[in-house]
């Protein structure tokens, strides 16, 4: 029985990888998950220096899945490469680097410093708001996703994977701005833009007003815009949105995903990704399937 799937030209064991921000970068969630069984870990998003993040409280619970408004709190990229590319060499697993930053400046600070580190992939969040644009995020307008990739791809050798925001008018618009800027691949979805209003209180649960719902509220939307843009562009897609368990993570495979990401089931239940990638399996054995490839966007 064959598990491995080629992504952006590198060869990993099993199609399951972690959504960035739910994970760290692999240590914290070590002590549950033996990070050998991961086809990757993907790594908390890194900039080029310490991001504070935003005001506490910035995460609850909502039907079906929750939001955050973390405004992705990292060390910054000195630490990153100093500690979590070490701690992540031991295992025997990729490692899928996601990139944020406010501005083009700073994505091709952090880009430029990873081209010589032994890393797989640079997935690039373009849900950072960009700040000479006046805070829009640069996944929003196609004509700024199109020239940050090109700008991207012109500091690095690893292959670059842009994550795309489902917060857009037409997602396939954007999939193929990033495909025609010469993007490796793509992730999708990100978080939808939600709201929650405590009644009792009678003021915003989160300090941002705003964050980013997440969980099996969103996987639907996550499907269809999976599958929407596979039978739009020729660069393979990481799916994600929603995944709690195997058949999820097949519903993306067999919408066109070659590999998925598993975010919000990891606070719920922190060995979710171990039993996914075996769930995966019994499915296969189940129905006779020799080689998960065959699975791919096997649905028209």
């Amino acid at each position: 029985m064959n598990l491995s799937v080629d992504f952006c030209g590198v060869s990993f064991k099993n199609p399951i990888t972690v959504a960035s921000g739910t994970f760290g970068s692999g240590a914290e969630y070590s002590e549950f998950v033996d990070l050998n069984k991961l086809g990757a870990v993907t790594t908390k998003g890194v900039a080029n220096k310490p991001w504070a993040g935003n005001d506490t409280p910035r995460v609850c619970e909502t039907y079906g899945g929750m939001l955050n408004a973390v405004g992705l709190q990292n060390p910054g990229i000195d630490v990153f490469i100093k500690r979590d590319i070490p701690f992540l060499k031991q295992f025997d697993t990729g490692i899928i680097v996601n990139v944020c930053g406010h501005s083009e400046e700073e994505y091709i600070d952090v880009v430029e410093r990873l081209s010589d580190q032994d890393v797989d992939i640079l997935e690039i969040n373009v849900s950072c708001p960009n700040v000479k644009e006046g805070g829009i995020a640069f996944g929003q307008k196609p004509d700024a996703l199109n020239h940050i990739t090109k700008e991207i791809k012109k500091h690095t050798n690893k292959p670059v994977v842009m994550k795309l925001s489902p917060n857009v008018t037409d997602i396939v618009e954007m999939a193929k701005a990033a495909e025609e800027a010469g993007a490796d691949g793509l992730s999708l979805i990100n978080t939808i833009t939600g709201m929650k209003i405590d009644v009792d209180r009678r003021n915003f649960v989160l300090a941002n007003k705003t964050g980013g719902l997440s969980g099996p509220a969103i996987h639907p939307v996550a499907v269809r815009m999976v599958y929407q843009v596979a039978n739009s562009v020729s660069i393979p897609i990481l799916g994600m949105g929603g995944v709690m368990n195997a058949y999820d993570a097949l519903e993306l495979m067999l919408a066109g995903a070659t590999m998925v990401s598993v975010g919000t089931a990891n606070f719920v239940n922190p060995f979710a990704t171990v039993e996914i990638i075996e769930g995966i399996k019994e499915y296969m054995e189940r129905n006779n399937i020799d080689d998960i490839n065959s699975l791919i966007g096997a649905v028209k």
